[in-house]
């Protein structure tokens, strides 16, 4: 027997409307729970199936509250039963019917996971009301302990990711101001490939970088923490320019678990003695130069993005001349692939620029919290990208003795 059935008592609104699913093959003891719970006045519909594989098939199909469950049924049996339905909906509140000559049935199902049990021939309708409410209750609160231990866990591993992708610089007698931001590209995401590090070398320079990982999610996230990490050790090692690349190359090469993917980065050496900052170009685009002027895109020489044609090692460098003040912005795509308001075209480089150019003058971190929020209400969330973004100011150093 197979049935649907609906109750609504007049005057209970605001009574919560109970989805019950019956899983009892005998026609009489299903009778009798249809009518215990007419009589409890809650507000519920009913369906009955008569055996877990139909019942199985209804729980697939549409949500349910709770379960009644018989612990006999003709394709299982016992504990086996409640197992079964457990595995099948793991956040429903299931009650057990045993019989009057069941001892044990009842404590055994609620140690299989059963919220409860009643016991066939001494249910009372007020007796099931309470009953029911409280294991739909109790279910509900573990679902919800269990979506905030996964919201929490999920935090946790963005943490974890965070550190690994936004370290804190390695600065000893360097003067630069360092500002940077990440943001990943959907909420609730995993942190994408994006990444960023700035290191002072033995050398006294200013090291920085700022990559993107093609894809999203943990092994996107996982590829960018290695290369950053990797970058950090070779640049600390004494490796520089197309030798530092053609390393983190091959470390891309081992690391990943797909030849789709690759990576693009923007390798920076500023050097404020001589007044100069080197660029080496993988695949990604130019970082923006701020002087008293204003805000441009340096011009600067390109290569290809790590993993595109391994070994190729094609990446030419720029020296770019650097005024005593200023400020070098390093940032993926993100930024720029986004909407640019009412239009139906991206953002872009160009439009980057005046929309800095608007912006009024305020301190490095209040610019780049801006700068992002503006993008953001721009694109109206119609396109979603990781972020990241490394700002260098720097001041004129007094003349040495």
């Amino acid at each position: 027997m197979t049935s649907t059935t609906t109750a609504a008592p007049q005057g209970a609104s605001d009574e919560p409307m109970y989805r019950i699913l019956l899983i009892e093959d005998d026609e009489g003891d299903a009778l009798i729970v249809e009518e215990l719970l007419h009589d409890t006045g809650l507000r519920f519909t009913l369906t009955t199936r008569t055996t877990l594989a139909e019942a199985r098939a209804e729980l697939a199909a549409n949500p349910i509250d709770c379960i009644l469950l018989d612990l006999h049924l003709p394709d299982v049996s016992g504990v086996n039963a409640v197992t079964a339905v457990r595995e099948q909906a793991p956040h429903t509140a299931v009650i057990v019917l045993t019989g009057l000559s069941e001892d044990r049935a009842g404590t055994d199902a609620m140690a299989a996971g059963a919220q409860d049990y009643l016991v066939k021939g001494k249910v009372e309708a007020d007796l099931l009301q309470r009953t029911l409410r409280y294991a739909v209750y109790r279910s509900q609160t573990e679902r919800a302990s269990a979506e905030a231990q996964a919201v929490r866990l999920r935090a946790e591993e963005n943490a974890r990711l965070e550190r690994g992708l936004l370290p804190q610089p390695m600065l000893d007698t360097s003067t630069v101001k360092v500002t940077s931001r990440y943001l990943p590209g959907a909420t609730m995401a995993l942190l994408g490939g994006d990444f960023l590090d700035v290191v002072e070398g033995d050398d006294g320079l200013l090291h920085a970088v700022v990559g993107d990982v093609s894809g999203h999610g943990p092994d996107a996230a996982a590829l960018g923490v290695c290369l950053r990490i990797a970058w950090r050790s070779l640049v600390l090692g004494g490796h520089r320019g197309n030798d530092l690349l053609h390393l983190m190359e091959r470390i891309l090469v081992a690391e990943r678990d797909s030849q789709q993917l690759f990576a693009t980065c923007t390798l920076l050496t500023l050097d404020q003695d001589s007044a100069t900052a080197t660029l080496h170009l993988a695949g990604h685009h130019q970082p923006l130069l701020t002087t008293a002027e204003g805000t441009r895109e340096l011009d600067a020489a390109h290569g290809i993005a790590l993993g595109i044609v391994p070994g190729i090692r094609s990446w030419p460098s720029t020296v770019i001349p650097l005024p005593a003040s200023g400020a070098l912005t390093l940032y993926t795509d993100g930024l720029t692939e986004g909407h640019n308001g009412t239009k139906a075209e991206r953002l872009g480089v160009e439009g980057l620029l005046a929309l800095i150019g608007d912006l009024p003058p305020t301190d490095p971190d209040a610019h780049i919290d801006l700068l992002i929020k503006e993008t953001h209400a721009l694109n109206a969330g119609r396109h979603s990208d990781d972020l990241a973004v490394l700002r260098l100011d720097w001041v004129s150093r007094p003349a040495r003795l």
